[in-house]
């Protein structure tokens, strides 16, 4: 049997493979179920630098999401890449009849417990902090760094060498490995893709070593790195047509946009929203700002960012203005504000703090997102917007643009076939007592009717951060690569599970080499 960590390496456009073993071996499949007792003997006895937690636990039972818990038999505290394989081999050794099975966790922000695992393993991959990061500043900058290296992390020291990420989430406090195996997307998409495709090289924890990879644990990635900013303008403005929104953002990320960051969400029936808004931006023109109501209407703001340096300052008001001036929002909810580089990406952080003083941010997270074909966004707009949701009260609902050709189709994330498709993210966020419209059992019959439309409706929608209990979903999520996928997660997957708690496919049952 061989476990390995394969490097990708890409050159231009061009995503090259480089395996090198780490592990050789030769093992007997277990086929008989061993007792629990006989399980933590096993892990006790494995040779590694780090050290498994039997007893303290509960933590690794809970995520971002809030709506399943699955306790693990331990928690493995890694010191070193070869740690997490030698895991992972011993998983894998055991055969289908011990039922281990074995989960990387990050900073715990899944949404459904994919990175649980019950009566299993589950890997504390923020415990590879240690191995630290590895700068290199030449013409092509890149940071190698651990796969369970924070983002904010990532930021703060690539500042120190004037340099930056490409590609991010809108919230940094999640690891490398964590993002990356989800693709990572966020406003700066349309021009760089997700983050994963600004990846030089992975470092990834397989089965064994083979010509295409797709399940592993990310242990390492380069990540490409580009001059920083010094400052953001950061500007907000309201359409009442979605057509024109569509339209506007659509133009905005066509060709060279002067903005770096693109996004936008839909406000429903929300009382003072401008006002609300003077926390944090600043009006163009007070006096027209404060005429403008948004109580029981549908909205759409257009979020942009400029980055820039002080001394452009001039010129890059000029600009914006003159960018600004080709679109057709509604003239006097133009808002804006001037931050420096750190605060603008680290801006939801904000955010997660006052909501964890009030005791809302350990709540549950019942998210929907999707991924929807340009051609059929006006349709769902009209519906959604207009016959299913009522306002946006429980969390963000963001709606954004993306470019096709800016996203690895090597991956195993599925996004439509049109050149341009949508980012639409209901974040919602429930109150755990309520059996009102802010509670679960509301935004979960309100997540299966957007669904059950985009399915009658035939819109060609893919979710983003899928979740589904039967063979029957997956295989129509992923139409003509079912088959590759499962023929792939049969043979390589440890966990051998698309979701805790729900068998999918039968153990991975190891190869004899």
């Amino acid at each position: 049997m061989r476990y390995a960590v394969v490097s990708f390496t890409r050159q231009g456009n061009m995503l090259f493979l480089r395996s090198f073993v780490i592990l050789f071996l030769s093992c007997m499949t277990i086929k008989t179920n061993l007792c629990f007792p006989s399980l933590v003997s096993s892990l006790k006895t494995l040779p590694i630098d780090g050290h498994f937690d039997f007893e303290q636990v509960r933590h690794a039972a809970k995520d971002f999401g809030n709506r399943c818990s699955f306790l693990p038999l331990a928690v493995l505290h890694p010191k070193s890449v070869s740690d997490v394989a030698t895991t992972v081999k011993h998983v894998w050794q055991m055969g289908p009849g011990s039922e281990l099975t074995v989960a990387a966790r990050g900073h715990g922000h899944s949404l459904q417990g994919q990175a649980q695992a019950p009566g299993g393993v589950v890997i504390n991959m923020e415990s590879l902090q240690g191995l630290g990061m590895q700068f290199h500043t030449g013409n092509f900058p890149y940071v190698d760094v651990s796969g369970g290296e924070l983002w904010i992390n990532i930021l703060r020291q690539s500042l120190k060498h004037g340099l930056a990420p490409k590609s991010w989430t809108d919230y940094l406090h999640l690891t490398v490995g964590g993002t990356l195996s989800n693709a990572g997307i966020s406003g700066q998409d349309f021009r760089h893709g997700p983050q994963i495709s600004n990846v030089h090289q992975l470092e990834v924890v397989t089965a064994f070593s083979e010509d295409s990879v797709k399940f592993g644990i990310i242990t390492r990635a380069r990540i490409s790195l580009e001059p920083a900013p010094e400052m953001v303008k950061w500007i907000r403005v309201l359409y009442t047509d979605f057509a024109t929104f569509a339209k506007d953002q659509e133009k905005l990320i066509s060709g060279e946009s002067m903005f770096g960051y693109i996004e936008g969400f839909v406000i429903i029936n929300r009382t003072g929203l401008l006002n609300n808004w003077r926390s944090s931006f600043n009006p163009q023109d007070p006096v027209q700002a404060s005429k403008f109501k948004s109580d029981g209407r549908t909205l759409y703001c257009l979020e942009l960012a400029k980055y820039f340096n002080r001394d452009e300052t001039a010129d890059v008001n000029r600009e914006i203005k003159s960018s600004l001036s080709q679109l057709n929002h509604v003239p006097s909810t133009l808002f804006l504000s001037e931050v420096p580089y750190i605060e603008f990406l680290d801006r939801v952080h904000i955010s997660e703090i006052k909501l964890r003083s009030k005791g809302l941010w350990e709540v549950p997270h019942p998210w929907l997102n999707l991924l929807i074909p340009r051609s059929k966004i006006q349709i769902f707009a009209q519906y959604v917007f207009g016959n299913i949701l009522t306002d946006t009260s429980n969390g963000p609902v963001l709606i954004y643009p993306v470019n096709k050709s800016k996203w690895d189709n090597r991956t195993s994330v599925v996004i439509p076939e049109e050149d341009v498709f949508y980012l639409v993210a209901f974040l919602s966020s429930a109150v755990p007592s309520s059996t009102g419209s802010d509670g679960l059992d509301h935004i979960l019959i309100q997540n299966k009717r957007i669904l059950e439309f985009c399915e009658i409706a035939r819109l060609g929608v893919k979710q983003y951060l899928p979740h589904y209990p039967t063979q029957r979903e997956w295989k129509a999520h992923f139409g003509s690569r079912w088959e590759v996928f499962a023929r792939r997660k049969s043979s390589y997957d440890p966990l051998a599970m698309l979701a805790p708690g729900q068998r999918i496919f039968q153990k991975a049952i190891p190869y004899s080499q």
